[in-house]
């Protein structure tokens, strides 16, 4: 007797262990990440990277440069001309959370994409606005978010669909730059970056052209 009930409550313990076990490992089993990246060029990387970290589903946002022919560029080098780079933002995602098309969908309306001489007040072939793709599944989507957006704003739009290229981050110093509070100098004097981003939006006229294009469609506009 006293052996099976020792058997018993090693029996009772053990299956105790397991049903813990299934319900602490449930809702990893309900949620399957499918963590992706992709980038996307939408002028200044400061403000697409404050624009989409907040967004549900999006892990991580990394300012830097793509498109061009100079291996790990710096951030003078490609304002300046003559890499062939835009400054774009490398995305990682759960795609379980945040489909590629719907994360293109805000892409869209968080840039002007009917400028083709650059992005709001930053003007240059660096400033361009593009989409790059991995593959034929991408490039489909994204005509179709281009197309899309055209027809939601009556016009033609000129972000362009490019092939995916080397993705080079930019110095630590643009890195979450809205939200530093690091001292820098300014034209309006000392100022923690995060106060200096605001002011370069601000300046910039990036959240009035937004509303203006877009109206109650963009999700950015401050």
């Amino acid at each position: 007797m006293r052996r099976k009930s020792l058997i018993d409550l090693i029996k009772t313990v053990s299956l105790g262990i397991a049903i813990g076990a299934a319900i602490m490992l449930q809702p990893m089993r309900a949620h399957a990440a499918d963590i992706r990246t992709t980038i996307v060029a939408g002028g200044c990387f400061w403000c697409v990277e404050a624009d989409f970290e907040p967004v549900e589903g999006i892990i991580d946002v990394v300012s830097g440069f793509a498109g061009g022919n100079v291996a790990n560029p710096s951030y003078r080098a490609v304002v300046a001309g003559g890499t062939g780079h835009l400054e774009v933002v490398q995305i990682t995602y759960d795609a379980e959370i945040l489909p590629y098309d719907r994360l293109l969908h805000l892409f869209l309306r968080a840039i002007d994409p009917t400028d083709a001489q650059g992005q709001f007040c930053d003007r240059g072939p660096s400033y361009a606005s593009a989409i790059f793709v991995e593959n034929a599944t991408e490039r489909a989507a994204a005509r179709t978010a281009l197309d899309r957006a055209a027809a939601a704003l009556g016009r033609p739009v000129v972000t362009a669909l490019r092939d995916a290229a080397p993705f080079y981050p930019a110095e630590a110093y643009h890195q979450d730059y809205y939200l530093s509070d690091e001292i820098i100098l300014t034209r309006f004097g000392p100022r923690r970056k995060s106060v200096a981003y605001t002011m370069y939006r601000d300046a910039c006229g990036r959240d009035d052209r937004l509303r203006a294009l877009w109206g109650a469609e963009t999700p950015f506009a401050k």
